[in-house]
């Protein structure tokens, strides 16, 4: 499936149904009147948070959302029936925007979440409620009430528990691969990665999903490379990790830079808890990863750990730091099935029923 975290839609609510103009016309009744009845409610544009949807590529295929409208009224005071809402289904994590970005219009960071975002028209008034002591055969009506309508772009920021990033070829995706379930492309050259990747990690009769984003370069604050496009989707992360080429010539300045574009970002990423790690320490010595993580401390690190994504020494630990960050059950624990003790035998008071 293709990933897409923007898309552009336009929006509109359902008219309400015009109201009708009509007059009995029955045998034994002396005198008719009106009986126009009213039209009825246009369709709503709601919204809804879903399982099981990780990105916005439906929109891509399709922009334009308009809801039904309602039924016009009709003779014998019957009303027009309502038309029904139009429901948008979402990933969770998903943002609506105002048409210029400048406005957070709605935010579902919950399955299930619902809003109804734009409500559709009200229906237009028959004849039958103009009538009155001195109107006793009116001829009006209202059309109905047309439906709101705009332009608003959906934002996806992905929603993790803790989020990993570093400069190009730093090895997040090597490290990703090792201690979760996800399928990252890995490959000896500078952004293999180029859309966010999402694992889920076990780690001590824990579970929570950590998010790997494309690499960060200098400047991509301010739009260089691609790595400021999808720092949005480690907004929400309660802790970050760090990930630092040891291999490479200056790891406490790769260190600063990557902190300079968190703070030049904004939104408080540079203040979040970040667990430093020295990377690929299958290709050093011991000796030189300590003098390494010296640098890093000094650097302003206030703990950094080594290992390997490749071998997997030194992860343990980083996942043990890892899981102080955590709330009491993550989002992933709070909907596993919880699994009842059974006895070694298979005895129990077990029944289909």
């Amino acid at each position: 499936m293709h990933f897409l975290d923007q898309a552009k839609i336009y929006l509109k609510a359902g008219a309400g149904g015009p109201g009708a103009v009509s007059f009995r016309r029955e045998k034994y009744i002396e005198y008719g009147g009106p009986d126009g009845g009213n039209g009825g409610k246009g369709g709503d544009i709601v919204f809804e948070a879903v399982q099981g949807l990780n990105t916005l590529i439906d929109f891509r295929y399709a922009q334009h959302f308009k809801a039904k409208r309602g039924n016009h009224g009709q003779g014998k005071d019957q009303t027009g029936a309502g038309a029904p809402d139009l429901l948008i289904e979402v990933p969770v994590g998903t943002q609506i925007l105002s048409e210029d970005k400048e406005e957070v219009l709605a935010d579902f960071t919950e399955v299930g979440q619902r809003v109804v975002f734009l409500e559709g028209g009200l229906g237009g008034r028959g004849n039958a409620s103009y009538k009155s002591s001195t109107n006793r055969a009116p001829r009006q009506h209202q059309p109905g009430e047309p439906g709101e309508e705009m332009w608003v772009w959906l934002r996806l920021k992905l929603l993790a528990d803790v989020g990993l990033l570093g400069l190009p070829n730093a090895g997040k995706s090597t490290f990703i691969n090792q201690v979760s379930n996800a399928r990252a492309k890995v490959g000896h050259y500078a952004f293999t990665t180029l859309i966010p990747k999402l694992g889920v990690v076990t780690h001590k009769g824990r579970e929570f999903v950590l998010a790997d984003i494309p690499g960060l370069i200098e400047g991509a604050a301010e739009g260089a490379g691609i790595g400021d496009r999808f720092l949005g989707h480690i907004e929400r992360c309660r802790a970050l990790i760090h990930l630092i080429d040891i291999s490479g010539d200056d790891p406490a300045e790769a260190y600063r830079t990557v902190n300079a574009e968190l703070e030049a970002y904004g939104d408080e990423l540079a203040d979040k808890p970040q667990l430093v790690a020295l990377n690929k320490l299958d290709l050093a010595d011991e000796e030189l990863g300590e003098g390494f993580a010296e640098e890093l401390l000094a650097a302003g690190a206030k703990k950094v750990f080594t290992i390997s994504g490749a071998t997997g020494a030194g992860i343990g630990e980083l996942l043990d730091a890892v899981l102080g960050f955590l709330p009491d059950r993550t989002a992933t624990e709070t909907n596993a099935v919880e699994i009842e003790d059974v006895p070694e035998d298979g005895s129990g008071d077990w029944s289909p029923i």
